[in-house]
């Protein structure tokens, strides 16, 4: 059998207002030291080493592509052009980087479903700035979501999980209000969300029988009614529903005794009802090291769990932590989504 040569990881740097730059400049030079796969960055050269300048990395950068981009990587940092300029204003967002961002996230996706890169890892973009130039999507996830449709040409479904050493966390509803909630939230959401956390748990994180446990929505997990009977009504049915399918699922669970540390050895991954409820425990149980993870996208997609830290950028505080956890599970992903298509 023959071996297939590595593909290097696709690395967006994001608004190049904020931390993308800094932290794809500092995560290759700690490449080594990390023993991080290698990658290239979609991106400006001109705008990269501005930034490089500024925080005073002597890094040297190198016009490359994604066929040369592992060769390139050991020595310097392989930077594959955009048509559209960014402009290199540290802490300044403006719409005339809108193109550029966009422009990178297309070709990331692109490089991904083509096989020219393993992997995509996309660098924290601010949603005004492109609002402003007529983005049409809400966000970043929902952009990928619809160029993987078109790729594919069927609608994609995409779940937000929030991968940690200690936990998996995956809210079913998103970027909504906390009162829109209960009426966002309906059973079949819950199945389905909780049917692509499973199969990508099985078939990118090499669990053969994921355990999902399902938290409640009200406080006690509704204590029978007495507190709202969504958890009766809604998510009880879901899981249910999940436990036919033969998917390892539990609950309504009460959030609150969810995720201490004997809680977590019970389950591959915890789905929760709203926002808040997946990330503040992600968060404050490893900062620094949780990774955003798009599930159910044809190609894998990590990001570092943060945004893009206007107030620090060329400044030299923003640390590369959680880009440096992101890169090395795309890398990990990949590989695992790699031997699943050749098995």
């Amino acid at each position: 059998m023959s071996v297939e040569p590595q593909r290097p990881l696709a690395l967006t740097s994001g608004d190049p207002s904020g931390i993308g730059p800094d932290i794809a400049l500092a995560a290759w030079a700690s490449r080594t030291r990390h023993a991080l796969p290698p990658f290239y960055v979609l991106g400006d050269v001109d705008q990269l080493s501005s930034r490089a300048r500024t925080l005073g990395l002597p890094i040297e950068l190198k016009l490359s592509d994604p066929g040369s981009a592992v060769r390139d990587f050991e020595a310097t940092l392989p930077v594959v052009p955009l048509r559209n300029r960014l402009i290199d204003r540290a802490g300044d967002p403006s719409p005339a980087n809108a193109a550029g961002i966009i422009e990178a996230i297309e070709r990331g996706v692109a490089d991904a479903m083509s096989g020219a890169a393993g992997a995509i890892v996309t660098g924290p973009i601010a949603k005004k700035p492109l609002y402003d130039a007529g983005f049409a999507f809400p966000g970043h996830t929902e952009f990928l979501a619809h160029l993987a449709g078109q790729a594919i040409g069927k609608p994609v479904k995409p779940v937000m999980m929030l991968a940690g050493p200690s936990l998996r966390a995956v809210p079913v509803t998103i970027h909504i209000p906390l009162a829109a909630v209960p009426s966002a939230l309906t059973t079949e959401l819950i199945v389905e969300t909780g049917r692509i956390t499973a199969a990508d748990l099985a078939r990118r994180f090499g669990i053969a029988r994921p355990r999902i446990a399902v938290a409640g929505l009200n406080p006690h997990a509704g204590e029978d009614g007495a507190m709202g009977r969504e958890d009766i009504d809604i998510v009880h049915p879901a899981v249910a529903a999940l436990q036919a399918e033969g998917i390892d699922a539990r609950g309504p669970l009460p959030a609150d005794t969810l995720f201490h540390a004997e809680a977590r050895q019970a389950y591959d991954a915890a789905l929760c009802m709203y926002h808040d409820q997946a990330l503040i425990p992600a968060k404050a149980l490893a900062f620094d090291e949780t990774v955003n993870v798009t599930l159910g996208l044809p190609f894998v997609r990590t990001s570092p769990d943060h945004g893009t830290a206007f107030a620090v950028a060329g400044t030299g505080a923003a640390r590369a932590n959680s880009l440096v956890a992101a890169l090395r599970l795309a890398a990990r992903l990949a590989e695992a989504e790699a031997g699943y298509r050749d098995a």
